[in-house]
């Protein structure tokens, strides 16, 4: 799997440029704040429809731009593929696989898979569930589309409940209400519950083997998945998860009228780290949990190759710079077969370590 050519117009500080990429490694150089970020921003775009660096589409319109348009011709499955994503201001983005329209994001990651790892992904352990939970999210929309779909109703449901118990306290008779949202909200999150949980069993092998690796067999790596109390198997079927979310939903039900908040749901799920069986967050150190997050998105790479047969291709956002030489000769070593993308400010050392081509941005272009 990889992107052999890549054509924007009107996307962040790109006005237009086209760009050919080699199928094994692509070193992309530059000063910040020209556009080497970008440039992996609109692979990943490409692959799943999001950007990993804002929620809004429109951020991603040039500076006084009504539209972008971003296009990649991708191979995949011994298959060439032509992605093109269309975004203007004030209207719903048009996306098109071979030209045929695409419905949803789910025809984009059918396609093109990718792993982003940018600078703040080494903070992964430390930072809140939030953060693990949207790198299971990212990672899962790619590698099962029914995960995506239940992912978005749940996300809906969930502000919808919201919204009803925030404002039940001047229209009481949104409560009436509430009873279908859980249900609802319960048959969602069950779907969502099921595929972490076999995500974080994967995750924990790969990880683990990783890990050791990389910390030269002085440390071991665990994993394990927390979801609501009331669940004990959340590889259990599909009825027995909806049943747990019920009773958890119902002992939850006060509190929630009183803090007008969903406190029940996968929405607080969390991966917890453990390095030599203690908390990876609380007790280790920089160097520590830094070659933990290295090796879950490691592993994360593994898990896409094992399920499609392929590599996904995999983008280094200025990582490298973060890591001493030991971890980046482990990483450099780690990613071979498959297509890589490495941004960095100085490119003399990775020419001498990879083959490849090796691009140098400046100011929104390829020079």
């Amino acid at each position: 799997m990889r992107i052999d050519a890549l054509t924007l117009e009107g996307f962040r500080n790109y006005q237009r440029q086209q760009v050919l990429f080699d199928e094994h490694c692509n070193v992309i150089y530059g000063e910040n704040a020209q556009g080497k970020t970008n440039l992996l921003e609109a692979i990943v775009y490409l692959s799943c429809g999001k950007s990993p660096r804002t929620h809004a589409d429109r951020e991603l319109i040039g500076f006084e731009k009504q539209a972008a348009v971003l296009e990649g011709r991708i191979n995949s499955r011994d298959r060439e593929f032509i992605t093109r994503i269309e975004l203007q201001r004030g209207r719903k983005r048009k996306m098109t696989v071979n030209g045929v329209t695409a419905k949803n994001a789910a025809a984009l990651s059918d396609v093109l898979h990718t792993v982003f790892f940018a600078p703040e992904d080494l903070f992964l352990i430390r930072d809140g569930a939030a953060a693990r939970r949207r790198f299971m999210d990212n990672s899962l929309c790619q590698l099962r589309p029914r995960y995506a779909a239940a992912l978005a109703e749940y996300t809906r449901l969930y502000e919808h409940k919201t919204r009803i118990l925030r404002d039940s306290e001047d229209y009481p008779a949104l409560l009436d209400t509430l009873p279908e949202f859980n249900t609802r909200l319960c048959q969602a999150g069950a779907v969502l519950i099921h595929y972490r949980a076999q995500f974080c069993e994967r995750l924990a092998e790969y990880a683990a083997q990783a890990h050791g690796e990389c910390s030269g067999g002085r440390e071991e790596l665990s994993l394990s998945y927390q979801t609501v109390k009331t669940i004990e198997d959340p590889l259990a079927e599909h009825s027995a998860l909806v049943a747990a979310l019920k009773e958890h939903q119902a002992a939850h039900y006060h509190a929630e009228l009183a803090s007008r908040l969903c406190l029940s749901g996968p929405h607080k799920d969390d991966l917890l780290v453990n390095i030599n069986g203690q908390s990876a967050r609380q007790f280790c150190s920089q160097g520590q949990v830094r070659t933990a997050a290295l090796s879950l998105k490691l592993a994360e790479r593994e898990i896409h190759k094992n399920t499609f047969g392929e590599y996904p291709v995999m983008l280094l956002d200025d990582v490298l710079s973060e890591l001493d030489p030991r971890r980046q000769e482990y990483v450099l070593n780690r990613i071979a077969g498959g297509q890589v993308f490495i941004t960095c400010c100085q490119s003399d050392r990775l020419e001498t370590l990879l083959n490849g081509k090796v691009f140098h941005i400046h100011g929104g272009e390829v020079v």
